[in-house]
C-alpha cells in the first residue's frame, strides 16, 4: 500500500487515511440526511416557483432540488428525454490510455481498467450524470481495503439536497451536517458539475430551464381535463311529471347519477331520461397543441432537437439531420464526465495504491473511431523500418488488442529458411591464374524469377546505349518552340543510336526469357 505522505487533493489538502475508511455522508434516521419526501411541485404557482429558484441561488437549494426530482416523476416527457441523454452517455465505450510505455505506467492503467470494468459501473455513471438535470452530483467512493489494496467497493449516489455551496465562491460543494457545512473529504468524492450552461453549478442544470415549461404544462393539462369533463360526455337530463312525489324525484336523480357510473338504470314509465349532446364552442385541439409545443421546447433543451422524439413533419430526413446536434451534446457530456473521472477516480486510485505520480492514466469516453486497421498496419510496417517510432501499447489500443498477460503464449513471426550451402565435395570448375573462389549463398529473400532478373540485367546494359541520346535532351525540349522542332530534335538524336547493339541486346533478352519459360525456372 502506498505511503500517503505528500499526497494532496486538488484543493491542496492532505489525504487522511482514517477518514477514507468511514462513509462521510451515510444516511441517518434524523438530521438533514434523511430520505424524506418533499413535493414542492404540488400546488406550484408562478410566484412560488420564482421564490424557489431565487432561494437556490441564495444558498438554500433544497426545495429547488426537490422540485427537480418531482419534475422527473410527474412529467413523462421530461423523464424520457433526460433518461435518453444520460443513458446514451453512460453506455458509451470507455477506454484507458497509459501515461507511458514503461511497466509502471501500464500497471497504473491496468488498475484503472479493472475498476471501470466492474459490474454496475455503467449504472454508477448514470447516477453521476444526475448532474445533467440538477447541475451537479456528489458520489461518495466507498473504499475497500480488505486485500491490502485500495479498491472502490461501490460508488454511492448521495441525495443532492444534502449539499450546499460555499457562500464565497458559489462553486465548492459542502456537506450539510446538523446545521454545519463540512468540506468533502479528499479522495472520497466524485463531484461532477455538468456544464449545460455557463455560470454557477446550481444554475447550470437543465431542470432550471425546464421548470417554467413544467409549470405552464401542468396548468394546460388541468384546463384540458376540466374541458374534457365538462364537454366530453352528454348531459343526462331526467324529467318527471308535475305530480311526482319527493320519493319519485329521488328515484329519478339516483337513476340519472347511476347512468354515468354503471351505464344502467331503471325508472318508472311515467319518467323519462334525455341525453343532451354538449355543444362545444371551442376545441380541445388548442390544449393538445400547447402541450405538444411545450414538450418540443423540453426536447430542444435536453437533446438539442425534436425530430427523434416528437412526431413532426419531415420524418426520417429531419431526424437524420438532427442526429448531428445530438452527437455534439453527447461528445460534450462524455468529455466532461471523463474529465471528472480522471480527476476524482483515476488519480486517487493510482495515488492510494502506488503513491504520487508525475503522469496518470487517462480515461476516454466516446464512440470508437472508425479505423482502417489494414491500412494502419501496412503504414506502420512501411514506416517503422524508416525510423518511425511507434509504441506497442499505443498500437494495441488503436487496433483493439489488449495487453498480453505475463504467462500468455505469444505469437511470433515464422522463421525463414536457412541459406543453401553447396556441399563441400561438390565438383567445382578449376580456378584461372590469379582468380579466387567465392562462396555464393542463395537465400529466400530474392524471390525474383529468371525473367525479372533478365529484365534487370537488360536495363543495366541499356543505359550505356541510350545515355548519349538522352543527355541534355530535357533542356533542349524545354527550349523548343513547337512540336515540329521537338520531332526534328528527336530524329537528330536517334541518328547516333547503335541499332545493331540494341537489336542484339533485345534478342538475347528474349531468348533468355523463352528459355526460362521452357525450363520452368523460378529461382
Amino acid at each position: 500500500m502506498a505511503d500517503f505522505k505528500g499526497i494532496l487533493d486538488r484543493y491542496g489538502r492532505p489525504i487522511t487515511k482514517a477518514a477514507l475508511t468511514v462513509e462521510q455522508a451515510a444516511p441517518t434516521g434524523s438530521g438533514v440526511r434523511r430520505h424524506d419526501a418533499l413535493h414542492p411541485a404540488a400546488g406550484l404557482t408562478p410566484g412560488r416557483l420564482a421564490s424557489v429558484l431565487r432561494a437556490s441561488i441564495e444558498n438554500d437549494p433544497e426545495n429547488y432540488l426537490a422540485l427537480a426530482e418531482d419534475m422527473e416523476e410527474r412529467d413523462p416527457h421530461y423523464a424520457g428525454v433526460l433518461g435518453v441523454r444520460k443513458r446514451q452517455v453512460s453506455g458509451l465505450d470507455i477506454s484507458v490510455e497509459a501515461a507511458g510505455e514503461d511497466a509502471a505506467s501500464i500497471a497504473h492503467a491496468d488498475l484503472v481498467r479493472e475498476v471501470i470494468e466492474r459490474d454496475g459501473f455503467e449504472d454508477e455513471l448514470f447516477d453521476i450524470l444526475d448532474a445533467v438535470g440538477k447541475g451537479f452530483s456528489c458520489t461518495e467512493i466507498v473504499w475497500d481495503t480488505s486485500s491490502g489494496q485500495w479498491r472502490p467497493k461501490r460508488l454511492a449516489w448521495r441525495d443532492p439536497r444534502w449539499f450546499v455551496f460555499d457562500q464565497m465562491d458559489g462553486e465548492t460543494p459542502l456537506l450539510r451536517d446538523g446545521g454545519q457545512n463540512m468540506p468533502l473529504n479528499p479522495y472520497q468524492w466524485i463531484y461532477h458539475s455538468a456544464k449545460v450552461k455557463s455560470g454557477l453549478p446550481i444554475r447550470g442544470g437543465i431542470a432550471r430551464a425546464v421548470a417554467w415549461t413544467f409549470l405552464f404544462k401542468s396548468f394546460t393539462i388541468k384546463d384540458w381535463a376540466i374541458f374534457c369533463e365538462a364537454y366530453g360526455q352528454p348531459l343526462r337530463l331526467g324529467k318527471y311529471d308535475a305530480g311526482a312525489s319527493n320519493d319519485d324525484k329521488d328515484i329519478l336523480l339516483k337513476a340519472v347519477s347511476n347512468i354515468g357510473v354503471d351505464y344502467a338504470a331503471i325508472v318508472p314509465q311515467s319518467m323519462t331520461v334525455d341525453f343532451i349532446e354538449a355543444k362545444i364552442s371551442g376545441t380541445h385541439q388548442l390544449y393538445k397543441e400547447r402541450v405538444d409545443w411545450l414538450d418540443q421546447q423540453v426536447s430542444k433543451v435536453v437533446l438539442g432537437q425534436t425530430a427523434t422524439t416528437d412526431a413532426i413533419a419531415g420524418g426520417h430526413a429531419v431526424g437524420k439531420t438532427h442526429d448531428g446536434v445530438r452527437e455534439d451534446i453527447e461528445k460534450a457530456d462524455a468529455r466532461q464526465l471523463a474529465g471528472t473521472l480522471n480527476r476524482d477516480l483515476a488519480r486517487p486510485l493510482v495515488d492510494l495504491n502506488f503513491g504520487r505520480q508525475e503522469k496518470y492514466p487517462r480515461i476516454r469516453i466516446g464512440r470508437p473511431e472508425q479505423i482502417d486497421t489494414k491500412a494502419l498496419v501496412d503504414n506502420v510496417a512501411k514506416l517503422v523500418p524508416l525510423g518511425l517510432k511507434v509504441g506497442m501499447s499505443t498500437m494495441r489500443d488503436r487496433i483493439g488488442l489488449p495487453d498480453p498477460a505475463e504467462d500468455e503464449e505469444l505469437l511470433v513471426p515464422p522463421r525463414g529458411p536457412a541459406p543453401i550451402e553447396p556441399p563441400a565435395d561438390a565438383a567445382q570448375p578449376p580456378l584461372k591464374p590469379g582468380q579466387t573462389r567465392q562462396t555464393v549463398h542463395s537465400t529466400a529473400t530474392d524471390s525474383r524469377d529468371a525473367v525479372e532478373r533478365a529484365a534487370e540485367a537488360m536495363l543495366g546494359d541499356w543505359m550505356p546505349l541510350v545515355s548519349p541520346i538522352v543527355a541534355g535532351l530535357e533542356a533542349e525540349i524545354a527550349a523548343a518552340s513547337s512540336v515540329e522542332d521537338v520531332k526534328a530534335l528527336l530524329a537528330k538524336r536517334f541518328i547516333g543510336l547503335d541499332a545493331a547493339a540494341m537489336t542484339e541486346l533485345l534478342a538475347n533478352s528474349a531468348f533468355a526469357a523463352r528459355l526460362a519459360g521452357v525450363t520452368d525456372e523460378t529461382l
